[in-house]
């Protein structure tokens, strides 16, 4: 028997005693006690995986300077490069860094920078890499993403030979020139010269006294075409308020970056808001007397500019410079005369415009705005606004969330169109909140109030974007606001913009909530503002009262349709009300039988949309034999919809959009029914959900004839089909130009005072001088948005911009001829 060291217990390694509680521990120990345990290796990342994440963060974290970052970076991608799968994943990401992200630009060209010390072969791949996606871009007349690269260049303009980037931005004025001169109402080349005015200030970072005159030069250059205003300029003023007292003055941002840029140069070209990085220069060498060599310079990469010059997928409209807190005593965003105001917004922008996939990123981007550029250029996030004129001497008093929620609100009020849907634009705005309340909510209440003292110059179309975000925001935040600050204008006349927009407001709110928890939230004053009516999840049924005409015909037709009957029957009720209509002397019976059958397809689907949609579909075939026999009927359809909805007008809206879609209704019948029948004197021009209403009818028909002409834009179509689409084209525009002109004469009428129903009530005293004037104002501001929203449609799909669009086809063949449907910013379709 083997020798058993003896336990305490009396017992051997082999025993199982109660007390050998190192029994398990013995099993994985040799005679000289080691651990065989197998040990788990620590997991080392892939050099490629390091890189990527370094490069996406940096400049993320306020613990690390940007420039020891990408020194890291630097030094970890030369020596890794002959790594294949490295090199291969670190430009791809590289390149859409450039791309996606603008705020990086400075922080990945300083890592190329600092490669090209000891790795000039960094620098070529990088070169390579971007001036090929660079042409691809400028090829496409993809103009944002083309400028971002052409900024990275800008960049690295201490790494070029020669004139480096300059060299290109005189070409590419050159191409400016050229279009101009064929059209001086281009907007191509305003677009180039933009580019070159945002890519200058990045060139001269730092630059030497030899480049700062190459920069006056081409300054000299663009002044003529930056100073150049196009008719429809005056179409795309934020306020339009007849009156010289507005509270920002129109600049157009070409023109605003000319005069930001010859005052920089005036000052020595100080831009003093980009960030900067220490440059490799030579230098004597430790213990040595020779000189390291200065970093190898490289050739500008050959970009070239095509013929003719693609204009890109998107329409290009002449762009005014929106700001909220510009230009005020107290200095939250930069002056308009200084060039980081257009250098700041420039980014943001891109950056809300470009993430739209993401709003949390893109919230998070503008919430962490001060890290990505020059230190002190922002005071602290969230500093009280009237802490702000406590700061000392010299230093800034910009806000980097007065910052990001002014960029916000100049997307929300671009005009003509915003880039995405406008709700995008809300959910950043709403993310921003809560991702830093403290920050965004203050400068969000006080672009609220400006926004509001405004509302009676500004231009109508945004001040229903501004009354759609700010009761969808309030519906994000328990539909909390300082009722009380406008408690004076409940008591103005409901025709003022004021009164309107409150009205307006409540209305919306009412749509995404309901009425009496909105009436909680508001102070007693407002309360008359919102109707009983508004209350009733089922309107009344108008047939169940016997004083009502046609009231048992109308019940009866209501169980008919309620209980799927025959058509039959259907008819023979219907007949009863034309015979008792035509006894009553009506001069279009089917005017009376459509309001009837309307409005119990209305009853029977009040419960739900869904509801609704189901009795329309059923029903189907009987209204859309209504239009050919009557066209007073077909506008009853539009009436009934209304009066049955009358406490909720929002959703007559829907129901009505609904039934154009169905062609049930055509666009212009809708448009007679709220401009003619509906008008009055005016007075319906001051309510929101008629604007909704006309506004809407109008986008479904300008991007139906968009649809035609990018189909009409696809390559190797045959002749006939050919034929066809220019056949359906020019009958779908005629019938828009008809659309507008309607809109046009109606409108005008009121701006003029030449209505009769207008003139009859001035007359008999009904209107008071007030409410006259007031309902000329709303008729100049109606008529202001649909001309403008006219001559942008002729410029996408007017004759000569279609013919215009098939030579750039004909001439290059790779442009994606369908691109033109990204326009019509997603809006239904007529089906």
């Amino acid at each position: 028997m083997a020798d058993l060291d003896v336990k305490p217990d009396g017992r051997g390694d082999g025993g199982r005693g109660r007390w050998n509680n190192n029994s398990r521990k013995r099993r994985f120990r040799d005679d000289d006690d080691t651990d065989r345990r197998p040990t788990r290796r620590r997991y080392e990342e892939p050099t490629a995986v390091k890189l990527r994440k370094m490069l996406l963060s940096i400049a993320e974290s306020p613990m690390r300077l940007p420039e020891d970052e990408a020194k890291d970076i630097a030094r970890m991608l030369a020596e890794n490069f002959e790594d294949e799968e490295v090199k291969a994943e670190f430009f791809d990401l590289f390149v859409r860094l450039i791309i996606e992200q603008p705020f990086k630009i400075p922080f990945t060209a300083a890592v190329i920078l600092y490669s090209n010390e000891s790795k000039p072969e960094v620098t070529k791949e990088a070169l390579r890499r971007t001036s090929e996606r660079a042409q691809e871009l400028l090829n496409e007349g993809r103009w944002r993403e083309f400028k971002l690269l052409l900024r990275f260049f800008a960049c690295l303009q201490d790494l070029f030979k020669g004139d480096g980037v300059f060299s290109f931005l005189h070409k590419l004025f050159d191409s400016a020139v050229d279009l101009q001169s064929a059209n001086e109402n281009d907007v191509v080349g305003l677009e180039l010269v933009k580019i070159i005015l945002l890519t200058l200030p990045y060139a001269l970072v730092k630059s030497d006294t030899a480049l700062q005159e190459q920069a006056t030069e081409i300054l000299q250059k663009t002044g003529i075409v930056a100073s150049m205003r196009l008719p429809i300029e005056s179409l795309v003023e934020a306020y339009t308020g007849h009156t010289e007292e507005k509270p920002v003055l129109y600049h157009s941002v070409i023109g605003l970056l000319q005069t930001q840029l010859q005052n920089e140069a005036a000052g020595g070209w100080e831009l003093a808001c980009l960030p900067r990085f220490s440059r490799p220069v030579p230098r004597e060498a430790d213990g040595e007397d020779a000189m390291v060599p200065a970093p190898e310079t490289h050739a500008f990469p050959d970009i070239m500019i095509p013929s003719p010059v693609n204009p890109g997928p998107k329409p290009l409209f002449p762009e005014a410079f929106f700001s909220l807190y510009a230009d005020q005593d107290v200095e939250t965003v930069p002056k308009t005369s200084t060039i980081a105001a257009s250098l700041l917004r420039d980014a943001i922008v891109d950056t809300i415009n470009i993430l739209d996939f993401n709003r949390t990123a893109t919230a998070k981007f503008l919430i962490d705005l001060d890290c990505y550029w020059q230190p002190d250029t922002f005071v602290k996030r969230a500093t009280p606004f009237d802490k702000l004129r406590d700061v000392a001497g010299d230093k800034s008093t910009w806000k980097p969330e007065d910052m990001a929620v002014d960029a916000v609100f100049s997307q929300i009020f671009l005009l003509p169109n915003p880039e995405h849907k406008l709700v995008y634009y809300h959910s950043v705005i709403t993310e921003s909140c809560k991702i830093a309340p403290a920050a965004i909510a203050p400068s969000l209440g006080r672009a609220i109030r400006f926004l509001f003292r405004n509302l009676d110059v500004m231009d109508l179309e945004l001040v229903y974007r501004f009354l759609d975000w700010f009761s969808h925001h309030l519906s994000n935040f328990e539909f909390r606001w300082k009722w009380t600050e406008w408690l004076d204008d409940i008591d103005r006349s409901n025709m003022h913009p004021k009164k309107a927009f409150i009205i307006g407001a409540l209305d919306k709110e009412i749509r995404l909530s309901f009425a009496k928890r909105i009436r909680a939230t508001l102070p007693e004053k407002y309360h008359p503002l919102i109707s009983e009516g508004k209350d009733k999840d089922t309107p009344d049924f108008k047939y169940a009262d016997d004083n009502t005409p046609y009231a048992s015909e109308g019940r009866q037709l209501c169980s008919q349709i309620r209980k799927k009957a025959a058509e039959e029957e259907i008819q023979e009720t219907i007949n009863t009300i034309h015979t008792k209509a035509a006894e009553a002397k009506v001069s279009d019976v089917l005017v009376a039988s459509t309001d009837a059958y309307m409005t119990c397809i209305c009853f029977i689907g009040s419960k739900s949309l869904s509801h609704v949609l189901s009795c329309i579909e059923r029903s189907k075939e009987r209204l859309l034999a209504i239009g050919p026999q009557s066209e007073a009927a077909r506008r009853q359809i539009v009436s009934s919809v209304v009066d049955y909805w009358r406490d909720q007008p929002g959703i007559a809206v829907n129901i009505v959009d609904k039934l154009l879609n169905y062609t049930i209704l055509s666009p212009m019948c809708v448009v007679q029914w709220a401009l003619s029948d509906h008008l009055g004197a005016g007075e319906a021009l001051s309510e929101s959900w008629i604007f909704e209403m006309v506004a809407g009818t109008v986008g479904k028909v300008t991007n139906r004839v968009r649809q035609i002409v990018a189909a009409r834009l696809q390559r190797g179509l045959p002749e006939e089909q050919v034929a066809m689409l220019d056949e359906t084209l020019m009958k779908e525009r005629d019938a828009m130009r008809a659309l507008f002109k309607f809109i046009d004469d109606s409108v005008k009428a009121v701006s003029d005072g030449i209505s009769d129903i207008f003139i009859k009530k001035v007359r008999s005293g009904e209107l008071s001088d007030e409410d006259a004037a007031l309902i000329k104002a709303w008729g100049r501001r109606w008529q202001t948005v649909f001309i403008r929203k006219a001559q942008v449609e002729e410029a996408v799909v007017g004759e000569e911009a279609v013919e215009s669009k098939v030579r750039v086809l004909n001439a290059e063949p790779m442009i994606e001829a369908n691109d033109i449907a990204e326009a019509a910013n997603g809006e239904d379709e007529i089906l």
